[in-house]
């Protein structure tokens, strides 16, 4: 399956029913989770989305026609979606009591039926009607999808089947080790380099300007959803140039190697350092990871993943001498062969000899 997201070029009666599929999702999934902590403390057993759905129709669209206004997927998944945080929280260890939703956060809601992608960029959605997007839809069958809402504009987003063979396209280099980093996102063995683009670093004085402008307006106020769209807007704009960036150099490796190894990294160890901490987060290490898998399925080269206690950064590349090594110290400089080199390009080189072990 592959993943589509574009956003939708709407007009303003659009978007009022686009707003009111998401707040009557919104308000089914509020009612639930109420529903479900009072029935909780009472029998210790969860209401499933099917018997919390028959009672949602019962009680609760009777007291409000305005749910026959939308789509009866929206309410439906909302139920299903507060079914499956619930059982999270039971089963898995750190995930945290569901939590209510609030109008103007991560608005979102699903459609299925008869959706039907027209030529170009338009697509017909179930109770809304046809919808004109951004960008050139693929020619495919959409069974679902889900509409979201982020800085102010709507989006929406699919899955659709991929052909299972992989993409022929010719390699310029057979193996390759990439050794990621903060000063340099990505240093391959071949001699490359990718900067990191820092997106947080460079914006984060108009962050903070934005966000206490947020924090001296009145609760309630327009002035203060205003501020709160412009402090959006741009933490958006950061996300964006970061993912860029990532997709830029995943797509480069995938297409141009046929195998590509790369260090298991613990990002959640590394985040507990708080001095780094930031900078950490900043370079998305983990979307990096996790971009390089689906793309080297997608363009048929294998990805190699070097175990987490290798020592890529200590090992000589030249002479296989492991010595221990600062992070401070930004040369490799071998106490047994006098082999001297750059600290990241010595870790790629070891990384694509790691591939032949």
């Amino acid at each position: 399956m592959k993943s589509f997201k574009t956003k939708l070029k709407l007009n303003n009666k659009q978007k009022t029913l686009l707003a009111k599929h998401a707040g009557v999702a919104r308000h089914a999934y509020n009612w639930g989770l109420a529903t479900c902590i009072s029935e909780y403390e009472t029998t210790k057993k969860l209401k499933s989305a099917i018997t919390l759905h028959k009672r949602l129709v019962a009680e609760v669209k009777s007291e409000n026609p305005w749910y026959y206004e939308v789509s009866k997927c929206a309410p439906q998944q909302a139920l299903r979606d507060l079914e499956r945080v619930f059982k999270n929280f039971l089963t898995i260890k750190g995930r945290g009591f569901p939590k209510f939703k609030k109008k103007g956060k991560k608005d979102s809601f699903y459609l299925e039926g008869s959706i039907k992608i027209l030529k170009g960029n338009y697509i017909k959605l179930p109770r809304i009607g046809i919808v004109k997007t951004y960008e050139i839809l693929p020619s495919c069958r959409v069974k679902n999808v889900r509409i979201s809402k982020r800085a102010g504009n709507w989006y929406v987003s699919f899955k659709y089947d991929l052909e299972l063979t992989p993409l022929p396209h010719p390699k310029s280099r057979a193996v390759i080790g990439v050794d990621v980093g903060i000063n340099a996102l990505a240093t391959c063995s071949d001699g490359s380099k990718f900067a990191n683009v820092k997106a947080y670093r460079q914006a984060k004085k108009q962050l903070v300007r934005h966000q206490r402008a947020v924090s001296k307006k009145v609760i309630g106020s327009k002035n203060r959803r205003k501020a709160v769209k412009k402090l959006a807007k741009l933490h958006k704009k950061v996300a964006d140039i970061r993912a860029d960036a990532l997709h830029k150099i995943t797509t480069w490796l995938a297409k141009n190697h046929s195998t590509i190894v790369i260090e298991d990294l613990n990002v959640s160890g590394m985040l507990k350092n708080h001095k780094l901490a930031s900078a950490i987060a900043d370079c998305g290490f983990y979307d990096f990871k996790r971009q390089l898998t689906y793309k080297c399925e997608w363009l048929g080269s294998e990805l190699v993943i070097a175990d987490r206690f290798y020592p890529s950064s200590q090992i000589c590349s030249h002479c296989g001498h492991q010595q221990k090594m600062s992070l401070s110290m930004r040369t490799y400089e071998c106490g047994h062969c006098g082999f001297t080199a750059d600290r990241d390009l010595n870790a790629a080189v070891n990384l694509e000899n790691y591939a032949g072990q």
